[in-house]
């Protein structure tokens, strides 16, 4: 394999929203643009997946890329989970939320590099075996605010630890993060471990331990407005990881061949 192939530019396959047709308006998926503009700025491809409720189509289109990042958006309806619907839950639309969890299975499946951020996050941690708070006002009283509804680049503080991916990008001293949720993770999911937390306790990052899955997910927004040149670390680390697991996979090849 060339050099130049191995310091190619990695495709990362990225979700979207959806909003379903009314009568005065189509029906129509749509991205923020921090989030692939997010990806550009740190060397990746980004290539946007609409919802699909297509298990083939899903797969055939996670044949091309190599990583997938897992956006934000409304809440996961717990329903879905077998628990009930609290009245503080706004379900993101069904139709994307069917596709979401297809992609996050079949990511996990092949194990699939995957940054999972908000919502992401939430249903990454749901598929792997963990669970959520429906609403962390309620469940856990003594947080600080996780939202405002006024100011949607919301900051708090976060504590990471330093032998981590979110470790590395933020290093020492106090850190302030975008936040935006009123859901969070209660119990973590297998073979993960809480690499952020907010000073209250609420986990705000988590990440694979298992050896064969590069797999990050923040609850925090670092492709948000507000984000800081901290924050956009992340997407770099990412991009650096995926290629460097592309190098040393060629690498493996050129010692078998």
């Amino acid at each position: 394999m060339s050099s130049e192939a191995l310091v190619s530019k990695p495709i990362i396959g990225i979700n979207c929203d959806f909003k379903a047709a009314d009568r005065r308006k189509p029906g129509f998926a749509y991205l923020a643009s921090g989030y692939f503009q997010s990806i550009l700025s740190a060397g990746g491809i980004p290539v946007v997946v609409p919802p699909m409720d297509d298990p083939e189509s899903i797969a055939r289109v996670l044949d091309h890329v190599e990583g997938f990042m897992m956006i934000g958006g409304g809440d996961l309806d717990p329903r879905n989970d077998g628990f009930m619907l609290h009245s503080s839950v706004r379900p993101m639309d069904p139709v994307r939320e069917t596709s979401d969890r297809l992609l996050v299975a079949e990511i996990a499946e092949r194990r699939i590099p995957l940054l999972a951020i908000g919502a992401g996050m939430q249903l990454l941690n749901i598929q792997q075996g963990g669970n959520l708070f429906l609403h962390i006002k309620e469940d856990l009283p003594a947080a600080v605010p996780h939202l405002d509804p006024h100011d949607p680049n919301h900051r708090h503080t976060l504590e990471v630890e330093s032998d981590s991916l979110v470790g590395r990008v933020f290093g020492d001293g106090e850190i302030r993060v975008s936040s935006r949720h009123h859901m969070a993770i209660d119990e973590v999911a297998p073979g993960f471990r809480v690499t952020a937390r907010c000073p209250d306790g609420v986990i705000e990052a988590i990440e694979s331990e298992m050896m064969d899955w590069f797999a990050v997910g923040t609850q925090f927004h670092p492709e948000c407005a507000a984000a800081s040149a901290l924050d956009v670390r992340i997407f770099e680390e990412f991009i650096e990881g995926i290629c460097a697991a592309k190098a040393q996979e060629a690498e493996n090849l050129r010692l078998v061949a």
